[in-house]
C-alpha cells in the first residue's frame, strides 16, 4: 500500500529553502549535479571532509587562522581529529551581528512584559560580563556553571565565559541540591551564575538555600553570581563570595571584547547523561564541532533565516538550549520561554506564537501529546499567520500527533520529528523543507551523518528495526568525557558493541522513502521470547484509547525468559476494567503482533518522567526488580517510582 504524505513542499517553497541554495554551492563547487536530497546525502557521506569544508565555507565561519587538514584518521572514528590547526572562538561566532535587529525575545510565566535585547545590546551585555570574569581570573579551560532558568542573563553568562575559552555547563534550578550537585562538583567550577527563584505553574520557588547548600559543597567556587529574577532587591548577607549580577558586570560601556583564539577541538560546554540509572557523566563537547554541526542543522535542515524567529520550548538542561541558542550565529531572533508550557492555559505557547511572530516553533513530542489531550485547538485560537515549521524530538512523535498537527495546528507547514542526544549535541535524523512529511517518520537523515540500522551481526539493512549506527566520523563527537584521561567511558559507551562504529542506543528503522522510524532506546527494548519490540510501537497504540492518559512499558524477567508489562494512567474521570484490557491486547494484536500483547496492564497512578519530559523506563525496569535507583534528582516526579515497588501483580 503506497504512503501518502501529510504535506508536500510547493515549488516556491523548495526554491526558495536554504538547503536548494545549498546543493547549488555544492554543484558549482564540484562540478556534481544532485537531483534529490538523496543524492546531496550520498555524496556528503561518501566525500565527508569535502562537505564538512564546504559547509564551513558556506556557513560562514568566522576564525583567525584556517586549519591544515579538514579531517584526520577518518578511518579510525574513535581517533578522528577535524580541522586540526585552525583558530577560532565560540562567542565570537554567535556574535557576528552588532546591530539594532532583535537577538532574544524572553518571557518568563510570572512576566507582566516581554523582554527584548538587540544584538548590539547583547554584545555590550557579553563584553562587560566577561571583562569581570577575566577580572577574577577566569581564563581558558575553566569552568562555569550555570544554574539558571532560561532567561537573557543566562545566554549573556554563556558567551561570556566562552569568549574567554572558559567551558559553560548548566542545568535548570528545579534540579534538586543532590542533582546540581552531581553534576557540578565533578566538573570544579570556578563560577556559578544562579538566580534567588524561579516559577513554575503559578508557583514561586526561592532557591537561595538551596544555592548556600550547593556552593558550600563545592571547593573550587570562587564567586557566586545572583540574578534577581523573583525579585528585584536580594540580600546577600551571609552567602559567601555571593554577589549581585548588577554589582559583578563592569559598568563600563563601550568595551571591546577580546575573543580567545583556540583550537577547533576546544571544549565549549559540558552536557550530562540523564543519570536516572547511575552518576551522570559529563559529557564534553568542542566549539568547533558544536557551531559548524548545529549550524549545518539550523540553516539547511531547519531552514533558518536571518529574517526567522525561533523558538524551542527547554530548559537550560537539555541540549535544545544550547541548540535553540546557536541560532544567533544566523542573525535570527531567539526566543525564551520560562515556567510551564501550560501556565495560565494551554495555549500559552502559541499566543506567545501569535504575539511574536515565531515562525519556527519547537518543543518535546509530551508537549505535542498533551497539547492535544488538553483541548486546544491553536490554528483556530491564534493567529499563526507566520509559522513555517515546527519541530520536535525528545522522544518519538506518534503518527496521532504528526495528524493533530495537521488537523489542529497548522496544514501548509514542514513537521519536523528529530532525532540525536545530548552525546552528539545535533541530530542523526532531521527535517527537510524540501521533502514530503510521513506521518511517523523523520524526513531524513542529516547530511555528513552516515547513519546506518545495523542487525546483531553488524550488517545495514532496510525496512528492518535495528540499532542505530553512525559509520564514519562526524565534528559533534564529544571531546571526552569528564573524569576519563584514558578515555574508557567514552570507549565502552559507544564503541564497544561493534569495532569502529558508533552505536548510538536508539531502536530504528530507514525506510524506502529515505527517512527514519524510531522505535525508543535500544537499552529499553522490549525481548520476549527473543523478538525484539521498540517501546513506541506500543505507545503509539496504547495512548491512541481515549481512555488513557499516560503509559510506560517495560521487559520484566520473568521464569527464563522475558515478559512485557504495561502501566497505563487512565484519564480524567476514566476507570480501569477488564473491558479496557481486551481492547488494548485486541489493538495491540492486531495493529502490532501478537508478541507486543502485553503479560500484565497495570492501572497506575503516576508515569515518572525526566526533567526533560522522556519516560524513565529503564529505573522503572530496576525497580520491578528489586534494585535501587541513584540519582533520583534527574526525574521530575521521583515519588512516582515507589508505586511501582512490591506490585502483588508482578509476583504471578
Amino acid at each position: 500500500m503506497e504512503k501518502l504524505p501529510l504535506w508536500v513542499p510547493d515549488e516556491a517553497r523548495k526554491k526558495e529553502a536554504n538547503i536548494t541554495k545549498f546543493t547549488d554551492f555544492v554543484s558549482e563547487r564540484t562540478g556534481q549535479a544532485f537531483p534529490t536530497y538523496n543524492d546531496l546525502y550520498a555524496w556528503s557521506i561518501a566525500d565527508i571532509p569535502r562537505f564538512w569544508a564546504l559547509m564551513w565555507e558556506y556557513g560562514g565561519i568566522k576564525f583567525s587562522k584556517s586549519y591544515g587538514r579538514v579531517l584526520s584518521n577518518p578511518d579510525q572514528m574513535f581517533h578522528s581529529r577535524w580541522f586540526e590547526g585552525a583558530r577560532l572562538n565560540f562567542a565570537e561566532n554567535l556574535l557576528r551581528r552588532r546591530d539594532a535587529k532583535t537577538a532574544i525575545i524572553a518571557k518568563g510565566e510570572a512576566d507582566a512584559q516581554l523582554r527584548r535585547i538587540t544584538y548590539e545590546e547583547l554584545y555590550d551585555q557579553v563584553a562587560r560580563f566577561s571583562h569581570s570574569l577575566k577580572e577574577m581570573g577566569v581564563v581558558a579551560g575553566d569552568r562555569v556553571a550555570g544554574f539558571m532558568p532560561n532567561i537573557i542573563e543566562t545566554v549573556i553568562a554563556m558567551l561570556a565565559a566562552t569568549s574567554i575559552g572558559a567551558v559553560w555547563s548548566s542545568c535548570s534550578p528545579e534540579f534538586g541540591t543532590r542533582g546540581a550537585l552531581d553534576r557540578f562538583a565533578q566538573i570544579r567550577p570556578k563560577v556559578l551564575v544562579t538566580v534567588n527563584g524561579y516559577t513554575y505553574n503559578g508557583m514561586p520557588f526561592n532557591t537561595m538555600a538551596k544555592i548556600n547548600a550547593i556552593a558550600s559543597r563545592i571547593p573550587s567556587l570562587e564567586r557566586v553570581v545572583v540574578v534577581p529574577y523573583t525579585e528585584a532587591e536580594i540580600n546577600l548577607k551571609g552567602y559567601p563570595n555571593a554577589v549581585s549580577y548588577r554589582q559583578f558586570i563592569s559598568p563600563r560601556q563601550g568595551l571591546e571584547i577580546e575573543f580567545a583564539q583556540l583550537p577547533f577541538d576546544h571544549p565549549v560546554y559540558i552536557l550530562y547523561s540523564s543519570g536516572t540509572t547511575g552518576a551522570p557523566k559529563g559529557i564534553v563537547h568542542g566549539a568547533g564541532g558544536t557551531l559548524i554541526q548545529l549550524l549545518k542543522e539550523l540553516i539547511l535542515h531547519t531552514d533558518l533565516k536571518k529574517d526567522d524567529t525561533i523558538f524551542y520550548f527547554t530548559t537550560c538542561g537539555w541540549m535544545m538550549w544550547n541548540w535553540l541558542v546557536n541560532s544567533l550565529a544566523a542573525g535570527s531572533t531567539i526566543v525564551l520561554y520560562d515556567g510551564s508550557p501550560f501556565y495560565p492555559h494551554p495555549g500559552t505557547l502559541f499566543q506567545l506564537a501569535e504575539e511574536v511572530g515565531i515562525t519556527i516553533f519547537g518543543a518535546s513530542a509530551r508537549y505535542l501529546a498533551l497539547l492535544e489531550q488538553s483541548g486546544v485547538k491553536p490554528g483556530r485560537e491564534y493567529n499563526l499567520k507566520q509559522l513555517k515549521s515546527i519541530l520536535s524530538t525528545g522522544s518519538p512523535l506518534s503518527v496521532e500527533s504528526f495528524k493533530f498537527v495537521y488537523r489542529e495546528i497548522k496544514q501548509d507547514l514542514c513537521l519536523s520529528s528529530i532525532s540525536g542526544g545530548t552525546d552528539i549535541i545535533s541530530n542523526f535524523a532531521a527535517g527537510n523543507p524540501t521533502l514530503p512529511v510521513y506521518a511517523g517518520e523523520l524526513q531524513c537523515r542529516s547530511l555528513g551523518m552516515k547513519v546506518e540500522a545495523f542487525d546483531p551481526e553488524g550488517n545495514p539493512v532496510f525496512n528492518q528495526k535495528a540499532e542505530l549506527v553512525c559509520t564514519a566520523p562526524f565534528p559533534s563527537m564529544p571531546v571526552c568525557f569528564w573524569n576519563d584521561p584514558d578515555r574508557q567511558k567514552y570507549r565502552s559507551a559507544y564503541f564497544d558493541t561493534y569495532p569502529n562504529v558508533w552505536r548510538h542506543g536508539d531502536y530504528i528503522e530507514i525506510t524506502d522513502t529515505g527517512g527514519v522510524i524510531v522505535y525508543g532506546r535500544s537499552d529499553a527494548t522490549l525481548n520476549p521470547g527473543g523478538v525484539r519490540i521498540g517501546t513506541a510501537e506500543i505507545y503509539r497504540l496504547v495512548e491512541a484509547f481515549p481512555e488513557i492518559d499516560d503509559s510506560l512499558v517495560v521487559g520484566q524477567k520473568f521464569e527464563g525468559d522475558e515478559r512485557v508489562i504495561l502501566f497505563v494512567k487512565m484519564a480524567k474521570g476514566e476507570q480501569f476494567s477488564e473491558e479496557l484490557k481486551k481492547k488494548i491486547s485486541a489493538a495491540l494484536k492486531e495493529n502490532a503482533s501478537p508478541r507486543h500483547v502485553p503479560a500484565r496492564i497495570i492501572p497506575i497512578g503516576e508515569i515518572p518522567y525526566t526533567i526533560n519530559h522522556k519516560k524513565v523506563e529503564l529505573a522503572v525496569k530496576k525497580i520491578i526488580h528489586g534494585e535501587d535507583v541513584p540519582n533520583r534528582e534527574a526525574i521530575a516526579n521521583p515519588q512516582a517510582l515507589e508505586l511501582y515497588r512490591n506490585l502483588e501483580e508482578l509476583k504471578r
